[in-house]
């Protein structure tokens, strides 16, 4: 018989998050285990009893009952004192529990002679273990709420608009660290229309941000210890801060939003938006801490409420993004510890195995019968990024100017000397062959140059099956070919016609794989 896995409703303040919902649920039951819920637990997101009922999930009237019946508690906030008092000797619980920060917490979870506990704020930031990123998915979803609640706060349009009223600017959004939220925010204010700049500490994420519609906002300082640490921006030299300091102050009166994201495990976070550069915002301007509940990048960001300063800057220092999206983020959370419990389910028998000689389970596990394992043994993540290319000198008008009619004179004196060697060519076959021969001879050669240059200022971007009138041009020939169809000639008729029919393939097979593709993108 497989253990049974209990989720209690969350106690914290103004968290709808739930660890199980009805679709996860069927999957976790397929492991061997029995699952049972707090009645209520899925009301803040929309997740009635009866859902659960219907998925096959024991209801428990409250959470004491959950906690004492279950051998597995699986949450999404860290436990209270009082919570962490309920787990039982011998059992596990799976949730947040930011180690680093709550000793105190861990201290007492360690008392309670737990067979495990489960970090989902420890796993490494490895490629096999993407699939429980808790982290990255409430990230992602901050990110995007992120954008959200600024255009809510902002109130004007993000996209730039031209009306008979007039011209309205689109907004320019700063975004301040390029993680898996900052991305999540780049993408979301590009697709609502606005201006979009990022900085990040790591020059190697400036492909990522640009290849979203972004500008990186490049440091021209040699940061050496810039990089990664556990799969996280490490702390960067006071030099460093100094001079991205400066660039921040130079971007403040500029821009219409701030999005700030960056954290540092363990530690505060680093305070980037400083009191002046607030005040140096236009009013109106919002700034949204998504590093709130570390204490916030921006100076004056007050934790978990929203605040307009003397100049009318509105700073929104919300620390439960994500459960704003409380269905959708518990889904997501479901499924990172519905991966969780497949990995620690190897016979998929509903009894739990944690091996601490797997890398991934043994970097999310604090506590082992009843023995403190934090902090686990360091795990590779990534490799020392590229050494960026040195950047090429932009040139002058003048330099680019003469280069191009460099290059200008050399395509001509090609051009010319091919059009010498042809001319010479031609006159001395006209001297030899009948002229019958040199008819259809030029025909061909007409319609080479006619089919070479045309093809040849067509943009390469332009060559694709999408492109079907390109197919269409470049079958200039069967004019040629018609021309010559009627000919007296048998050999000069049949390869007209051979020229005819190939063309014709060309022509309406372009128009054929243009509408199948096509076809792909519509709606059904």
């Amino acid at each position: 018989m497989g253990m049974k896995v209990g989720i209690p409703k969350e106690t914290a303040d103004g968290e709808r998050r739930v660890a199980l919902t009805p679709e996860t649920a069927g999957r976790i039951q397929k492991l061997g285990y029995d699952l049972q819920v707090e009645s209520g637990a899925g009301e803040g997101a929309n997740f009635s009893d009866d859902a659960y009922r219907e998925a096959g999930v024991e209801v428990l009237p409250n959470a004491d009952a959950v906690w004492s019946n279950s051998d597995i508690v699986m949450k999404v906030q860290q436990p209270s004192i009082d919570e962490a008092a309920k787990l039982q000797a011998g059992k596990t619980l799976i949730s947040f529990v930011w180690p680093a920060q709550n000793e105190d917490l861990v201290a007492k979870l360690k008392a309670q002679n737990p067979h495990a506990v489960l970090a989902m704020d420890q796993v490494p930031r490895i490629s096999r273990a993407q699939k429980l990123d808790a982290l990255s998915s409430m990230a992602n979803i901050a990110g995007y709420r992120a954008v959200v609640e600024a255009a809510n706060n902002f109130g004007r349009f993000f996209t730039g608009q031209v009306t008979a009223a007039g011209k309205v600017p689109p907004a320019k959004v700063l975004v301040i660290g390029a993680g898996v939220a900052g991305l999540a925010a780049i993408g979301t204010a590009r697709s609502m229309g606005a201006i979009v700049r990022s900085f990040d500490i790591r020059p190697e994420v400036a492909e990522q941000i640009e290849s979203m519609g972004a500008e990186f906002l490049f440091l021209d300082f040699d940061n050496a210890d810039s990089g990664t640490e556990g799969g996280y921006a490490k702390p960067s030299s006071p030099e460093f801060r100094e001079k991205q300091l400066e660039l921040f102050r130079a971007q403040a009166p500029d821009v219409d939003i701030v999005i700030t994201t960056a954290l540092i495990p363990g530690r505060p976070a680093p305070e980037l938006w400083t009191k002046d550069m607030v005040e140096a915002m236009k009013p109106g301007s919002v700034i949204v801490d998504l590093a709130a509940e570390q204490g916030g990048n921006c100076a004056l960001t007050v934790k978990g409420e929203k605040i307009v300063t003397p100049n009318d800057v509105t700073i929104v220092g919300y620390t439960d993004m994500a459960s704003r999206m409380a269905a959708q983020s518990s889904q997501l959370y479901g499924t990172n510890l519905r991966h969780m419990l497949d990995d620690l389910t190897p016979e998929k028998d509903g009894q739990p195995v944690v091996d601490m000689e797997d890398v991934v389970l043994r970097g999310c596990t604090v506590i082992k019968d009843g023995e403190v394992t934090y902090p686990p043994p360091a795990v590779s993540t990534s490799v020392a990024p590229k050494a960026a290319a040195p950047k090429k000198m932009e040139e002058t008008a003048e330099e680019k100017a003469a280069r191009e009619a460099a290059e200008m004179r050399k395509a001509g004196n090609q051009t010319t000397m091919l059009l010498v060697v042809g001319s010479v060519l031609l006159l001395a076959l006209g001297m030899v062959a009948p002229e019958s021969f040199m008819q259809h001879f030029i025909v061909f050669v007409l319609a080479c140059f006619v089919g070479f240059y045309v093809i040849w200022n067509v943009a390469h971007s332009l060559h694709t099956p999408l492109m079907a009138i390109t197919n269409a041009v470049s079958s200039i020939i069967i004019v040629g070919a018609l021309l010559q169809i009627g000919s007296s000639n048998t050999l000069v008729m049949i390869l007209a016609a051979l020229s005819v029919l190939m063309a014709s393939v060309n022509i309406f097979g372009g128009f054929l794989v243009t509408r199948r593709m096509l076809a792909m993108f519509q709606k059904s």
